[in-house]
């Protein structure tokens, strides 16, 4: 709803004050088509040839993902905390021996069941049951786990921003292929030196909007998008830091109560749930 309401605002202000001036958008209509096969197909060409098909494929994927307002909100962190604080209550009580069905078997487990929100999202479920596991296996001392963790949220946070690096490289591009845009103008006006002024006007300003259409594709367009999926992508490995923190604390010994306080914390402020909110959402789902 944001970026359409964005884009709107953005392009409406900008051709509106034009028309308002005076200014013939039909010359804009007319020319529009050509300038966008020459801006539009170099960019697409340079982008494929720039980037990696794990990053094209990533990048298509996170496109969609952006118009939809964002899945991470308070109430899913909530039902997060909840999800952890029933697990570690379940150690604590019984044992780690006793998680192993869940760990081994998430899509059955009805802790995991209870949770639909963050119980069936398979990044999620894949991050907390290969950390549980380690855990029941003793195998590993928390500062292992915490490195592992460590590396396993820096290799998310590449995968996620490389789409964003590519719309950042993209965006720097077309202010380019705007001005080859242009450049191709000239010379197509250079060749039609003796038409009547009026079509030679006409074919200047159909250059220019080569240069104009470059700069606005990068900067109202691309740009803003590539710095909304980076918004999206932090927000999705601050999920990931969260349940980090609530694991770490509880091999620290502290009990679950305290466990997902830590957990809490990590948490953006505009989505962190209060001390008191949280610890009655948890009792709620008891």
């Amino acid at each position: 709803m944001y970026v359409c309401i964005g884009y709107l605002l953005c392009l409406g202000c900008i051709f509106g004050a034009y028309i308002l001036h005076g200014g013939n958008i039909g010359v804009i209509l007319k020319a529009l088509p050509y300038e966008l096969v020459i801006i539009g197909g170099g960019a697409l060409g340079a982008f494929v040839v720039n980037n990696q098909g794990k990053v094209i494929k990533a990048t298509l994927r996170a496109i969609p993902s952006a118009f939809p307002a964002s899945r991470y909100t308070k109430e899913r962190y909530m039902e997060l905390m909840a999800m952890l604080h029933e697990l570690l209550q379940k150690i604590r009580r019984e044992g780690l021996l006793k998680i192993e069905k869940d760990v081994d078997d998430p899509q059955g487990s009805p802790i995991f069941s209870k949770y639909p929100t963050v119980g069936r999202d398979p990044r999620v479920i894949e991050f907390m049951t290969d950390y549980l596991r380690m855990m029941v296996s003793g195998n590993l001392n928390a500062h292992e786990i915490e490195a592992l963790m460590d590396s396993e949220i820096d290799t998310y946070h590449q995968e996620s921003h490389a789409p964003v690096a590519a719309l950042a490289r993209l965006a720097g591009a077309l202010p380019a292929f705007g001005i080859v845009a242009a450049v191709l103008g000239v010379v197509n006006t250079m060749s039609a030196m003796g038409q009547p002024p009026a079509v030679l006007g006409a074919m200047i300003g159909s250059a220019l909007l080569g240069t104009f259409l470059g700069i606005l594709l990068a900067y109202g367009v691309v740009e803003p998008f590539g710095g909304l999926l980076e918004q999206r992508a932090d927000d999705a490995g601050k999920e990931l830091q969260c349940i980090k923190s609530t694991l770490l604390a509880s091999m620290q010994g502290y009990n679950p109560a305290t466990a997902i306080e830590f957990g809490r914390k990590v948490l953006f402020s505009s989505v962190r749930p209060g001390f008191l909110e949280l610890e009655k959402h948890v009792k709620e789902r008891k």
